[in-house]
């Protein structure tokens, strides 16, 4: 049996954004329209006995994580239901995390995240003028000054510093990363992370002129520089398990580093689904027979053929990538990156010399040896 230890709980399937770089919604994948636009309460009941026999079965506790769409489309109450119930189903060994975009997150939301010990990460990509480009709402309003007031708002909760968890920040070759970074921290985050644009080997990420390009990377490294120079920093969580993995030490996310994590993700209707971002690809992002809690048993399917092929494939298989000295850092990167039309996943990533190029500057400035 696969230990899993983060489960992707949608609890809507809908989104009060209209970010231009979403997978779900804007990489032509239309398969949302056929879900509920929120979870049921008995499918949230049904999740929550599932998953205290799955973390019973593994002696393990996992971490769930509230996830959209929007997940606070759910609605306050139907929220704080969701909240309770896998609480005191799964005790508080494990984890509970809300990701949100924070338009409707409200002083009531956010005392049921403190009742219910819920981490809140709030995503926000950094200056008005970068935010804004890029997550308007449906009317084509930009979205910074809400989500900057919803994150003072977490702030001023007593158990705000608690329950903020960071900032997640996709980018934007377009920005200046020292701006991004101390917009970010001058709201008080405690952590950021940032993410690249999704893209793959047919269907480049914007920005980026060719495979052997470093584009990002070279975005990265200027990050890099004006984080290693901040005297107070707050932590970047890439480039922190990055450092870390280029000493030797271990990853704590997906996407960097070799350890391998068993991800679920649970639709609104109770379908179980591959990780979203293969959407951006269509890249084999629905297993072959269709799979729900309400009717399967969680348990046996993650210790079921399929569900370890889909596993197995996350870890890098390219050739390149295997003999590779940057592996054990660099991890061959998320497997819709890695993505064509003619190697299925058998590829480095689209990032592979952006990894590379960031990684030797890491090694570059802090010394760093490569460890055999």
């Amino acid at each position: 049996m696969i230990r899993i230890d983060t489960v992707l709980v949608k609890l809507a399937s809908r989104c009060n954004l209209n970010c231009d770089y979403c997978y779900v919604y804007q990489m032509g994948d239309d398969a949302w329209r056929l879900q509920p636009k929120r979870m049921a309460n008995a499918t949230v009941d049904v999740l929550s006995s599932q998953l205290a026999r799955l973390v019973a079965a593994q002696a393990a506790p996992l971490s769930v994580v509230f996830h959209g769409g929007e997940p606070l489309l759910i609605g306050a109450e139907r929220f704080e239901r969701a909240c309770r119930t896998l609480r005191e189903a799964l005790g508080p060994a494990s984890g509970l995390h809300l990701q949100t975009n924070a338009l409707l997150l409200s002083d009531e939301v956010i005392a049921i995240c403190a009742k219910h010990d819920v981490g809140i990460s709030i995503s926000f990509d950094g200056p008005a003028e970068v935010h804004d480009a890029h997550r308007p709402d449906h009317a084509g309003r930009g979205s910074h000054d809400r989500v900057a007031t919803a994150v003072r708002r977490v702030l001023a909760h007593p158990a705000g510093r608690e329950l903020l968890t960071g900032l997640l920040a996709v980018i934007d070759l377009a920005a200046e990363p020292a701006a991004v970074y101390e917009h970010l921290k001058a709201l008080g985050a405690p952590s950021i992370d940032v993410l690249y644009r999704d893209g793959n080997h047919d269907a480049l990420p914007p920005g980026k002129a060719s495979h052997a390009s470093t584009e990002y990377g070279d975005w990265m490294v200027r990050m890099l520089d004006h984080y290693l120079a901040d005297p107070t920093p707050i932590r970047v969580r890439v480039l922190d398990d990055m450092l870390r993995l280029a000493m030797g030490g271990a990853s704590r996310k997906e996407g960097v580093g070799t350890a391998e994590y068993g991800i679920l993700v649970v639709d609104t209707d109770g379908g179980l689904a591959k990780n979203d971002t293969l959407k951006s690809a269509r890249a084999g992002d629905r297993f072959a027979r269709p799979t729900s809690i309400l009717r399967d048993d969680v348990v046996a399917f993650a210790s079921s053929p399929e569900f370890a092929a889909y596993h197995a494939a996350q870890r890098p298989s390219a050739s390149a990538c295997l003999s590779c000295p940057e592996l054990a850092v660099c991890g061959g990167g998320m497997p819709t990156h890695r993505w064509s039309a003619a190697g299925g996943l058998a590829n480095p990533s689209v990032f592979c010399a952006d990894q590379k190029t960031l990684i030797a500057a890491m090694r570059r400035r802090v010394g760093l040896a490569k460890v055999a």
